[in-house]
């Protein structure tokens, strides 16, 4: 799996950049065909509004592509937020998956 983070108008610190990465590794248990996840982290340097937004894009096969975006004060405590509603995103959509498989009517003669 792929991993990138970008930092625009803030400075990445280590602990940041593993703090994310270590977050996101758990994100193939719940939709095992993720291949990629960006990370994208936005300061307002301008001081009004929330100072963070994390946004986490999650790149699986056949083009499935989802988007987490997140506000708030604290970098660390948006990520948690963000992949929380990820991992929401990634159930929901295995589910669905898995009940398609069986929606036939069984009417077979």
């Amino acid at each position: 799996m792929l991993f990138k983070i970008t930092g625009k108008h803030i400075d990445l610190t280590n602990a940041i950049r593993q703090y994310a990465e270590q977050k996101t590794s758990k994100l193939p248990k719940f939709y095992d065909s993720i291949n990629r996840i960006e990370v994208i982290l936005d300061g307002n340097p301008g001081g009004t509004g929330p100072s963070v937004n994390v946004e986490l894009i999650a790149r699986g096969e056949h083009s499935n592509v989802f988007v987490v975006s997140e506000q708030g004060e604290d970098a660390y405590q948006c990520i948690d937020i963000a992949v929380h509603k990820l991992e929401r995103q990634l159930k929901k959509k295995k589910e669905k998956q898995r009940n398609n498989k069986h929606a036939g009517n069984g009417d077979f003669q």
